[in-house]
């Protein structure tokens, strides 16, 4: 019996935090359908009328369609590029001895003392010396210089967890160090693979900084700088604003499902060894 009711407390506390989690997502998407009366009289109710204009005039006055666009190259290219280096590294780290080997890794891991925001003044005086201030690059490769470091730091954790003797056994079936790493290593490192990109789609999908900073061409703006079109020094449009947001949020709630499975996989096997 005590067991039963530690078990019920157990999923009756799981299911309040599920609402509470949940709660602020339903409450963008009702409110993305007020008017702005509506969203101040009514704040925590349903829109007495439904305003689905706000939707479609918030896609149009925030040019929502090219931002999405430009959110969406930016992110998937930094993605796929920290992918690639990070994994190709954290192999190298894990798996081979050489020279200054621990001070490499002490310098990657350093990076996650980086205060990213205390770099804007900096990184800004490069890119404009590199005449890069204006293009997908100015975002690109600052995304997959911040986020290298946590890459590299989760995948190396996880290829730990591989035995070696997989490896010891495609050397002797005549496999080179390329073929090991494509042919096994990488797709065991496949949930370690879907937490690195999810981690780095949700900070790159949603940077405001950066974006602001180095990019002023209205053509090349991301999806956060388009959010801000609705919010000027004498107010705000408090039902243009939920609409763009919950267009905006979308993206991001469909990519964390579909690869929810492979976070949790490698979030936990990467923890631990043999």
């Amino acid at each position: 019996m005590a067991l039963r009711a530690g078990g019920g407390l157990v999923k009756v506390l799981l299911t309040v935090y599920a609402l509470l989690t949940l709660y602020p997502l339903y409450w963008l998407f009702i409110s993305a359908f007020k008017t702005n009366q509506d969203f101040f009289n009514r704040p925590y109710g349903l829109p007495h009328t439904w305003m689905k204009e706000n939707i479609v005039r918030a896609w149009e006055l925030g040019n929502m369609g090219r931002a999405m666009f430009n959110s969406a190259f930016v992110t998937v290219t930094a993605v796929l590029l920290t992918i690639v280096l990070g994994v190709l590294a954290a192999y190298a780290l894990s798996r081979f001895d050489f020279r200054f080997k621990k001070a490499i890794v002490a310098l990657f891991l350093a990076g996650l003392l980086i205060p990213i925001h205390s770099t804007l003044v900096p990184l800004f005086i490069m890119m404009k010396k590199l005449h890069l201030l204006d293009t997908y690059g100015a975002l690109i490769l600052p995304y997959t210089a911040f986020e290298l470091p946590i890459a590299i730091f989760l995948a190396m954790a996880y290829m730990a967890s591989i035995p070696r003797e997989i490896e010891e056994a495609a050397m002797i079936d005549g496999s080179g160090w390329w073929r090991i790493f494509g042919s096994l290593i990488l797709p065991l490192c496949m949930p370690i693979v879907a937490t690195i990109a999810i981690l780095a789609f949700l900070r790159f999908w949603n940077d405001f900084s950066f974006a602001l900073v180095f990019i002023n061409t209205q053509s090349l703006k991301t999806l956060p700088l388009s959010l801000s079109l609705f919010s000027d020094g004498f107010g705000t449009d408090y039902a243009l604003t939920m609409g763009a947001m919950a267009i905006a949020v979308i993206p991001t709630i469909v990519i964390y499902l579909l690869m929810q499975e492979q976070i949790m996989k490698g979030m936990v096997a990467g923890s631990v060894k043999g």
